[in-house]
């Protein structure tokens, strides 16, 4: 008869540690995140080429800083007074878009 000494099993422990078998794997994890990505930019290059222009965030989209009694402080340099900014994807897509006009000549 074996001598069971700190267990109540009779086959030997094992000293690996393994993850459970319910966790995804890692490429599957990426695969996702790259798929989720690739929807979020198509999205942003639609609202781009949808709207072009968004509203300024320093001026409020006012064209002018106000101040606390309601007259205006100063007209805003940075958008001329529009309160409207480019947006960066569509920075992107008119210099990419420079580029290839300039290259292709």
């Amino acid at each position: 008869m074996t001598h069971l000494a700190a267990t109540a099993t009779t086959h030997h422990a094992t000293t690996t540690a393994t993850l459970p078998d319910t966790l995804p794997a890692m490429p599957v994890i990426l695969a996702w995140l790259i798929l989720a990505a690739l929807v979020w930019a198509l999205g942003y290059a639609a609202a781009c080429a949808a709207a072009p222009f968004a509203r300024r965030r320093r001026c409020d989209g006012h064209g002018k800083t106000i101040k606390p009694n309601g007259r205006v402080r100063r007209w805003c340099g940075h958008c001329d007074a529009t309160g409207l900014r480019l947006r960066w994807g569509r920075r992107l897509f008119n210099y990419l878009r420079r580029l290839y006009r300039d290259t292709a000549r």
